[in-house]
């Protein structure tokens, strides 16, 4: 192909991204496609200075993008050779030997874990980057700094004081929850929640019972803390397939208002049988995503003394954040915010501060009624392209997540058709590897954050016909 139609077809991408996205992220969407539907592999791109004047942007804009691609894999360039368009291949697993690794870390490495690739269509997990405030982010982070405050450079011992009253008052407006200041407990994202409650609660092993599918994040952290985990298989139209006879049982692990990865809505009713049949010592729920009129179908309540709430600003605002909270009994709040400062030495107090302010000012709060109503309408463009597929049992409901789950009839390969959308640049996660052994389920879970308007469209189109492809 020559640099004339390399240029031609390029430009053409990125007249039609959405001209409310950065210069940077329009050249990355278009770049994304051409090397994924146009170009053969092994093109060889026109020189940075061809490219930016074709596309009317500055070169540092340019480079900037063709370095996101380069991580991706998407695009290679060495030194005095150019730069030239590759397909992405599946990540090699490589299996850990026991001299290099502990038995626990090869117990979390055989399992499926987080993506090599962290953007692209569909990728499941991360929320709309493109569209956050970040200007006004900006502005916080100085105003915070002007004051000087030496103690916004020192540890954070119990998490920052505005920010638990704020996060109190969040939780009052979206959850329903009525929960003192002490009872809260700053962590670095849902992980190091949930790592935290093993830590303190369980011994190594003790049992973790946890719903099939399941958040493989939380699966790995239990099985690094040495914890049993019991899978209990969960039908949204049947509830949980209770255990026959289950033996004791230290955690229950379960989804909050909203089922991830299923992408469905939960029910208080149904996670309070299965905990009757349990009788765990402590209940760590986690409220993943969620909506302002869903909070029923939670079942912590801050006046119990078993039961733990976990939550993340990550999937909220932007993942590279990482400030999550939790919400624990009073008797506990004591000695956990204790073991914390051991084992993890809080800090960073700066970013606590912005965060606190960020929602006070009411921030927090347009942006997540905004962002959630553009969720829903992307998952019904998703959800009305893929409902009718062959092979397909069921999409979840349009909802204000940013998480949508395909389930197939049974003995379809979801990992190999995951693998073979890879190659095509559509980033999802298949089913059946975060499923327990007696749950025979297999599909798709992908993500609507990276994508909106007509590049939402095209690319759900072309997944479409990628799965009409790959499911017959």
């Amino acid at each position: 192909m020559d640099g004339q139609s390399v240029l031609q077809q390029l430009v053409k991408h990125y007249a039609q991204q959405p001209e409310r996205l950065s210069k940077q992220v329009r050249i990355e969407q278009a770049l994304r496609q051409a090397v994924t539907q146009e170009w053969p592999n092994q093109t060889r791109l026109p020189s940075h200075r061809q490219l930016a004047a074709a596309l009317g942007v500055a070169r540092y804009t340019l480079s900037l993008a063709v370095a996101t691609l380069i991580k991706e894999g998407l695009l290679t360039t060495s030194h005095g050779s150019g730069t030239w368009s590759c397909k992405v291949s599946p990540p090699a697993v490589s299996t850990p030997t026991s001299v290099q690794l502990s038995k626990r870390a090869q117990r979390v490495l055989r399992w499926p874990g987080a993506s090599t690739v962290q953007s692209g269509a569909f990728v499941p997990g991360i929320p709309d980057i493109a569209q956050f405030p970040m200007r006004k982010w900006r502005q916080l982070y100085s105003s915070v700094t002007v004051p000087q405050n030496a103690l916004l450079l020192s540890y954070s011992t119990g998490g920052y004081g505005p920010l638990k009253r704020a996060i109190r008052d969040f939780l009052a407006r979206w959850r329903n929850l009525d929960c003192d200041i002490e009872q809260i407990i700053i962590t670095d994202g849902t992980h190091n929640g949930i790592e935290l409650c093993a830590m303190a609660l369980a011994d190594v092993g003790d049992t973790v019972a946890m719903e099939s599918p399941c958040y493989w994040g939380a699966r790995n952290v239990f099985t690094a803390a040495g914890l049993n985990i019991e899978a209990v298989p969960w039908l949204p139209e049947q509830g949980h397939n209770l255990p026959p006879a289950p033996g004791p049982v230290k955690l229950a692990y379960l989804t909050g208002s909203h089922h991830y990865p299923l992408s469905v809505p939960t029910s208080a009713t149904d996670k309070q049988r299965l905990c009757d049949a349990l009788s765990p010592a402590y209940i760590v729920e986690d409220d993943y995503e969620f909506n302002r009129d869903d909070h029923s179908n939670l079942l912590f309540s801050p006046q119990s003394e078993r039961h733990l709430l976990v939550g993340s600003f990550s999937k909220m605002m932007f993942p590279g954040l990482r400030l999550g909270y939790l919400v624990v009994p009073r008797h506990l709040a004591a000695p956990m915010n204790r073991l914390r400062s051991e084992l993890f030495r809080e800090g960073r107090m700066l970013d606590q501060a912005v965060l606190a302010q960020f929602i006070f000012d009411g921030d927090l709060d347009v942006w997540c009624r905004r962002i959630q109503r553009d969720y829903l309408g992307r998952q019904q463009v998703l959800h009305d392209q893929l409902r009718s597929l062959p092979q397909v049992r069921s999409v979840s409901p349009p909802s204000s997540a940013i998480s949508l789950c395909v389930e197939f009839a049974p003995g379809i390969n979801d990992v190999g058709i995951a693998q073979s959308l890879l190659k095509e640049h559509l980033i999802v996660r298949p089913l059946s590897p975060v499923c327990a052994p007696t749950d025979p389920r297999v599909g798709l879970v992908m993500g609507v954050g990276m994508l909106s308007g007509e590049t939402l469209v095209r690319e759900a189109q072309r997944l479409r016909r990628s799965l009409e492809a790959l499911l017959r």
